[in-house]
């Protein structure tokens, strides 16, 4: 059994002045509800203040899948961020204005199954959402907090597992009242955006890529919002259209779209496809600077390597020390490298690599085809089975729902353009409650300082939002 959760007190100093607060750092079992016999326990970190009202409560977890909490808690959320190798005062931490639990799913962080095999019941997208939504049930219950607003922020992966878990708590009769969804899409499944308009609308999003990098035709602009208006234009008027009709283009049409594709896009001519007149992302990444041998950032087109994280020892540090959890388990996804013992010195395979994305159940075969053409294309997980209920699901179930979905500018998993034309596309039971805000930055766009501040701004505003509505 893991050991009981660790309350400290502290205070920090925000923008509205001196903000006291309790930790708790802990595990929950994962119980099956049949025999009641733990699973696994998921571990946590809490963060609540003194209130004589039920403030609103988000839960908040990354992707991966098989990453912790800690960029979210650390980088933008939490009471304490990182600056180079230490943690400071966050003046921005959401926990001004809601308490915060973030949350470390099986594999990750303290959490763990219970045995090699109960693994497999939590490494899959399935199991996954179960386990999660089943931690924010018991979380509520344990802590006499039914009368709270719950909210779900879930960055990358993340942000469809926050999706689906809404809709499945809501459909369990726990209330959800909103859900923030970063970096991952915005989880619904109606593909209310043509495939062609969101091909071509993306052409606005790398034109800024391409003039970053000094890619671009000079005659375009000469600063990013110039760019991306000239690259729209294009897009709308001409891109998009042929597209449509690509099958019944001639030879000489086809020559000018491609030629025009690479002048926006930065990208060398003779990676378009003449067939399709696309390309795709992994290309993109690898054909902006091919001449110099360098290849774009997947989660940050400015960048061409991961920038480093300095500060891990100190969360290490803290979560032990300052919040007193004292054990000997290391926090999975600090470092790299295996630690800990491991029969035979076998160490088992990563959360990542043992993850299982079929929501049907498919033939092996079935599994290396996807996974297979996701990796060649470069654009995201392998689909293998139709998706989970998520976002529309769980506006269905709680039409008041709001839904904020957030993106970055130079993120290549994302585009803010496509994002803009598919709100206005939107039935109204889903525009009038969902909102979307593209931040300059990455798929970590929080790293800009200033997308931090309007971000957690945003975010203050959702939660001052939303009144409680107890089960």
């Amino acid at each position: 059994m893991p050991p009981s959760p660790v309350e400290t007190r502290h205070s920090i100093r925000t923008g509205g002045g001196r903000l006291d607060y309790v930790a708790e750092i802990g595990r929950i079992a994962i119980r099956d509800v049949e025999t009641t016999e733990p699973r696994g326990f998921m571990g946590y970190i809490s963060y609540r203040t003194p209130s004589r009202a039920p403030r609103p409560l988000i839960f908040i977890w990354n992707g991966g899948p098989g990453a912790n909490s800690a960029t979210l808690h650390f980088e933008v959320a939490g009471p304490r961020r990182g600056e180079g190798d230490h943690l400071v005062d966050n003046a921005e931490t959401w926990l001004a204005d809601a308490d915060l639990v973030f949350v470390d799913p099986i594999g990750t962080g303290f959490s763990r199954p219970v045995t090699p095999e109960a693994g497999d019941e939590f490494y899959g997208t399935v199991g996954d959402v179960a386990s999660v939504a089943e931690f924010v049930r018991s979380w509520i219950l344990l802590h006499e907090a039914q009368d709270r607003p719950v909210l779900l922020a879930g960055e990358s992966w993340g942000a469809g597992r926050a999706a689906s878990v809404a809709y499945r708590l809501l459909n369990q009769g726990v209330p959800v009242h909103g859900l923030i969804l970063i970096s991952g899409g915005d989880g619904l499944n109606t593909a209310y955006l043509p495939k062609e308009a969101a091909t071509a609308l993306s052409v606005a999003d790398l034109a800024p890529v391409a003039l970053f990098h000094g890619k671009l035709d000079p005659t375009l602009g000469d600063g990013p919002d110039a760019v991306r208006r000239a690259a729209e234009t294009w897009a709308r008027d001409v891109y998009q259209p042929a597209l449509i009709k690509a099958a019944d283009l001639s030879e000489a049409e086809r020559t000018a779209i491609a030629a025009d594709l690479s002048r926006f896009t930065g990208i060398p001519v003779d990676l378009v496809d003449r067939t399709s007149l696309t390309f795709t992302p992994r290309q993109y990444l690898r054909g902006v600077l091919q001449a110099e041998g360098r290849t774009l950032n997947i989660f940050d087109m400015r960048l061409t390597e991961n920038p480093p994280t300095n500060f891990n020892d100190s969360i290490d540090r803290y979560l032990r020390r300052d919040l007193g959890y004292v054990t000997d388990l290391p926090y999975v996804g600090l470092r790299e490298g295996d630690v800990g013992y491991a029969p035979h010195d076998r160490y088992p395979a990563g959360v990542g690599e043992r993850w299982n994305y079929a929501t049907i159940d498919a033939s092996p075969e079935q599994v290396e085809a996807a996974i297979r053409e996701a990796i060649q294309r470069g654009g995201g997980p392998p689909r293998i089975g139709p998706p989970l209920p998520g976002t529309e699901e769980a506006i269905a179930l709680a039409p008041g729902l709001k839904v904020l979905v957030a993106a970055g500018q130079y993120d290549s998993l994302s585009s803010c353009t496509a994002n803009d034309e598919l709100h206005r596309r939107l039935p109204d039971t889903l525009r009038s409650v969902m909102t979307y805000h593209c931040y300059t930055g990455g798929h970590m766009f929080y790293r800009d300082a200033t997308s931090r501040l309007q971000f957690s701004q945003d975010i203050a505003e959702m939660a001052r939002s939303i009144q409680p509505a107890p089960f």
